[in-house]
C-alpha cells in the first residue's frame, strides 16, 4: 500500500514572545528543520499591506514550504456574539483576513474563526444556543466569501478553560454539518482533546471527511516525540482509517514571557529556549518517520 503523504508544519510562535513580527525569515527557518509547511497568524498577516503579504507569499514560495493559518478572535469581534453590533463587527474583520489569505495564496484559516477567545461563559447566560446560532449566522456568511478566495475555516475543537461553545468534536462535527459548506470544516488539536474526549482515535473517525487539519503537542505543549505520552499509534491508526491526508501542524509553547506566553499560560520554562531548533528538527522527523508510512507498514509494527 502507497505511503500517506501528509505535510508537517509548524506554528512560527514556537519561536516567539510576540504574535507580530517579521515572518519573512521563518519559511527558510522550518525548512531546515525539516518541515514542510509554516503557520502563521492570520489576523497580524491581515493587518499588512499588501506588499508585505506578497514578499511572505514568494518566501514561502522559494523555500518550498506551504502556508497554513492560525488565529484566535478578539473578543470586539466575537462572531458568535449576541449583540448584533459586536457580530456584523466580526465580519467585516474576519473578511479582511479571508482577502488577504485570499492575496497570499489561499488555504486554510484556523483557530477559533466561530467566536472569540479565550472566552468564558457569559454571566447570566443559561444556554451556549443563543450564541451558537449566532455563530452559524456568521459562518454562512463568510464560508462563500472564502469559498471564492480559495480559502477555508477551519473550526477548531478547543477546551473547556479557553472557550466554551465548541469543546468537543461531536459539538464541531454538529456545527460544520449545519453550516454545510466545503469552506468551513474541522481543526482537532491533541492538546485539547487530551483534555475533553473520551478517545483521540474516536474523536477523529468521527470528524472524517470534515477534519481539514490536526495540530499535533504532547499534553505539556511540548514539540511532539516518541518520548511523549500522546498516544500517537492511536491518532495515526484513525488518521489512516479516515484517509486523512491533510496537514499535521505543531502548536507547541515552551517558552514564558509575552504576550505570546501569557495568552497561552506558559509560567514556565517549559523547555530549554536554546534548544528549540534541535527539538524543532527532532520532532519533525519522528512526524515524517511515523504519520507517512503506509497503512501496511503499521500493521506490520
Amino acid at each position: 500500500m502507497a505511503t500517506m503523504y501528509r505535510p508537517v508544519g509548524i506554528f512560527y510562535a514556537y519561536w516567539t514572545r510576540e504574535w507580530d513580527v517579521d515572518f519573512l525569515p521563518f519559511a527558510d527557518k522550518v525548512k531546515r528543520l525539516g518541515f514542510d509547511g509554516l503557520e502563521l497568524h492570520a489576523a497580524v498577516l491581515a493587518n499588512r499591506d499588501r506588499a508585505y503579504r506578497l514578499a511572505v507569499k514568494k518566501a514561502a514560495e522559494d523555500a518550498g514550504v506551504i502556508l497554513t493559518y492560525g488565529m484566535g478572535l478578539a473578543k470586539e469581534y466575537d462572531l458568535s456574539s449576541t449583540l448584533e453590533e459586536t457580530r456584523q463587527r466580526g465580519v467585516a474583520y474576519m473578511k479582511k483576513i479571508i482577502q488577504a489569505v485570499g492575496e497570499t495564496g489561499g488555504g486554510p484559516v484556523s483557530g477559533t474563526v466561530h467566536s472569540y477567545w479565550p472566552a468564558v461563559f457569559p454571566e447570566g447566560a443559561e444556554s451556549k444556543a443563543p450564541m451558537r446560532e449566532q455563530s452559524i449566522r456568521s459562518m454562512r456568511e463568510l464560508a462563500p466569501f472564502a469559498l471564492e478566495r480559495g480559502v477555508t475555516l477551519n473550526v477548531e475543537v478547543i477546551n473547556r478553560f479557553e472557550q466554551f461553545l465548541i469543546n468537543t468534536c461531536a459539538e464541531a462535527r454538529a456545527y460544520v454539518d449545519e453550516v454545510d459548506s466545503p469552506a468551513c470544516n474541522i481543526l482537532l488539536d491533541t492538546f485539547h482533546m487530551n483534555i475533553e474526549e473520551d478517545s483521540l482515535g474516536d474523536a477523529i473517525r468521527l470528524a472524517g471527511s470534515r477534519l481539514a487539519e490536526l495540530h499535533l503537542g504532547e499534553p505539556n505543549r511540548k514539540p511532539p516525540s516518541d518520548r511523549g505520552r500522546m498516544p500517537w499509534g492511536e491518532i495515526r491508526d484513525a488518521l489512516h482509517a479516515v484517509h486523512f491526508a491533510g496537514p499535521l501542524v505543531m502548536e507547541p509553547f515552551i517558552t514564558p514571557g509575552g504576550p505570546v506566553g501569557r495568552a497561552i499560560g506558559v509560567w514556565r520554562e517549559v523547555a530549554r529556549e536554546a534548544e528549540a531548533d534541535d527539538m524543532a528538527r527532532e520532532s519533525a522527523a519522528f512526524v515524517k518517520r511515523f504519520f507517512q508510512q503506509s497503512e501496511a507498514a503499521e500493521v506490520r509494527e
